[in-house]
């Protein structure tokens, strides 16, 4: 597959007024978001909690996590945002994904808004 980008605006829960909007990977590898710290930093997020992840090389890594607000494809949903360095590339992952009622179409290599469903 190859790769599909989405723009992505984060916003500060406690602050809504402040934001950062950049283009980021979709990946599905991934459970959590992905984004550098400068940015996270930069609209008054700090990091809350650690959690440990295991990188696409097999390495493992503890980095800072927070809860922010993403809003893409005309959804907002809460997520949790790992902190990563600078230079990293801002990756959307499946939970913020399915949060949202999108899905990735791998025949397509897009992204589209699926039927929301529950049971009574």
């Amino acid at each position: 597959m190859g790769e599909t980008h989405v723009p992505v605006l984060i916003r500060n829960p406690a602050e809504p007024q402040r934001t950062w909007e950049g283009l980021f990977l979709v990946d599905t590898g991934a459970n959590d978001c992905h984004v550098p710290r400068r940015y996270l930093e930069g609209i008054g997020l700090a990091p809350r909690a650690e959690r440990v992840y295991q990188l696409a090389d097999g390495s493992v890594v503890t980095v800072g996590t927070t809860i922010g607000e993403l809003e893409f494809m005309g959804e907002l949903v809460p997520s949790l945002i790992a902190f990563g360095e600078d230079g990293t590339e801002p990756l959307l992952g499946t939970i913020a994904l399915q949060a949202a009622g999108v899905e990735v179409d791998l025949r397509t290599e897009s992204l589209r808004k699926s039927r929301r469903r529950f049971r009574l």
